[in-house]
């Protein structure tokens, strides 16, 4: 064949090439047939809290049909925010700790936090206040051990190897422990990992630890109060979160300027950007049952088919009141006996002038710190002289009040499963305002401009959160990794759960997690 005769065979064979695809490209444009979606299998979540929101987004992106039902008017579960009377009120977490969590969600979008919004890190990182002294803890480790040293000569040298410990404790379970599914002891069946449990240190209490490097017990309660919200005392807390205080002296505290709420406003973004179908004021009531699996949701406004669902809501509550009982892998007294977070009392609130001597983190242990533990964890009953934790994000954000105003929200930790009631609410809020007055000179009820309260009560009601608990599994010894309730069921062939009551645990760094695990099990699975 001459070379002629070749460049016409190829020009040929390319002009062929051309018309077919175009005439292939023509007949799918005209065709009623979607090829993709024929291969689409749907999923449904149910609950747009952050770890709805990160699974949701995650098995979209991996190409599912996945639809994301929300009882309440927005997304973001307990990170949620209203506006009334010029204040934009944060209504859940508060706290951004843990920032490169949030860092590796978004970088699976080719985004970063700063392509939503403006972190600053807060400095002081928060106030103590107790009766005679008030404490800024400062912005940095080091800052941290010289504060420590000041008020116990001698001691910087005991605590620098507490937190350095911390930290190798922190960076062993982000890489063995954490981002694991925990549904089998096997997975943990690995050297690197087994000879990994000897810097954890899990059978001991955080407690116990904290008095082996201080005995100045106001060192020893700011070391020990991220465990409050961790859902148990210190005395049965594992050791293993004493990596909190790594968290806490070494990766800092950050706010993102506008409101914690950007962040669920950020990953809802990203879901609806991947094609996730939001349905917000839509309370999912049961699931349809065909054989061992789920082929179906019935909500207050239709009955939907589905291939596969995350349960990214109350545990609990989906287990025990929207799954018919032959499918329930937990009985009502194993339930019962978990240990769970506290709840919270909790005030929004807006005051007509600025307020002295806050930052925006406050907490006031100018209580008994012993006592207050005590009447949530073993009496269970509400507290006579609380602890709590004020924050006023005015002080660091202008947006969220009106100038010259402060905006205040007060959290009390308390017992679960309380009775509520009105003149109950306002005499706790008397005793804040009477504490709040005492280091800031201001008498706040006087300057009310705005004032809400939600307690155990709205938990349930909002967030069917089981007990009205605010935060999940308490993180004991018997409620780690594999002991956890299962992310994936035994008895459903098709159904997964994610958030604060399955692994790995409370709050929002966690929760995020949770979501980005479900959704690598569901891929890996083949499903």
């Amino acid at each position: 064949m001459s070379t002629q005769e070749r460049g016409n065979g190829f020009l040929c064979n390319g002009l062929f090439y051309n018309c077919f695809c175009d005439y292939f490209i023509l007949l799918c444009e005209q065709s009623p047939i979607n090829l993709v979606s024929i291969e689409m299998k749907k999923i449904a979540i149910i609950g747009s809290g952050v770890a709805g929101l990160s699974s949701a987004a995650l098995l979209a992106k991996k190409g599912y049909e996945v639809t994301l039902f929300e009882k309440n008017e927005q997304t973001g579960g307990r990170l949620r925010m209203f506006k009334e009377h010029g204040f934009s009120f944060d209504m859940g977490p508060s706290w951004y700790w843990m920032p490169e969590v949030f860092e590796d969600f978004f970088q699976e979008f080719n985004y970063a936090s700063k392509d939503f919004y403006q972190l600053q890190r807060l400095d002081p990182s928060y106030k103590v206040c107790y009766k005679n002294d008030d404490i800024n803890i400062p912005a940095g480790k080091e800052e941290v051990l010289d504060l420590f040293e000041q008020l116990e000569p001698g001691s910087k040298a005991k605590i620098a190897a507490f937190l350095e410990k911390a930290g190798i404790k922190y960076q062993t379970a982000m890489e063995y422990y954490i981002r694991k599914p925990s549904h089998s002891i096997m997975e943990f069946m690995d050297w690197k990992i087994l000879t990994s449990f000897l810097k954890l240190n899990l059978f001991s209490s955080i407690r116990s630890e904290i008095k082996q490097v201080t005995q100045h017990p106001y060192i020893r309660q700011i070391l020990e109060f991220p465990i409050l919200f961790l859902g148990a005392t210190p005395d049965a807390t594992p050791a293993l979160y004493s990596m909190m205080n790594h968290v806490d002296t070494a990766l800092g505290t950050w706010y993102p300027e506008g409101g914690m709420v950007l962040i669920a406003h950020a990953m809802e973004r990203i879901a609806k950007e991947q094609g996730v179908s939001i349905r917000l004021n839509e309370t999912v009531s049961e699931a349809v049952m065909n054989g061992n699996c789920i082929s179906g949701l019935i909500t207050d406004k239709g009955k939907y088919s589905f291939d596969l669902v995350v349960c990214a809501g109350d545990y609990h509550h989906f287990e025990q009141n929207i799954l018919p009982k032959p499918y329930r892998q937990y009985s009502p007294k194993y339930w019962n006996k978990r240990t769970m977070s506290p709840s919270v009392l909790l005030f929004y609130i807006g005051v007509d002038r600025k307020l002295p001597n806050l930052e925006h983190h406050n907490l006031f242990f100018d209580a008994d710190f012993e006592q207050h533990i005590h009447e949530i964890y073993v009496e269970a009953q509400w507290p006579k002289d609380p602890l709590f934790y004020l924050c006023c994000p005015s002080k660091t954000d202008a947006s969220v009040a009106p100038d010259g105003m402060e905006n205040l929200f007060a959290l009390i930790p308390i017992a679960n499963n309380l009775a509520q009631n009105e003149s109950l609410i306002d005499e706790y809020f008397r005793k804040i305002c009477e504490r709040i007055q005492q280091k800031t000179g201001v008498d706040i009820s006087q300057h009310l401009v705005y004032k809400r309260s939600f307690s155990v009560k709205e938990f349930k009601e909002d967030y069917f959160s089981f007990k009205g608990n605010a935060y999940g599994l308490a993180n004991t010894l018997l409620q780690t990794a594999i002991l956890k309730p299962k992310m994936r069921s035994k008895k459903v062939k098709n159904l997964y759960y994610a958030g604060q009551l399955t692994v790995p645990g409370p709050g929002l760094p966690p929760s995020i997690i949770s979501g980005m695990i479900v959704a690598n099990e569901i891929v890996k699975s083949g499903f």
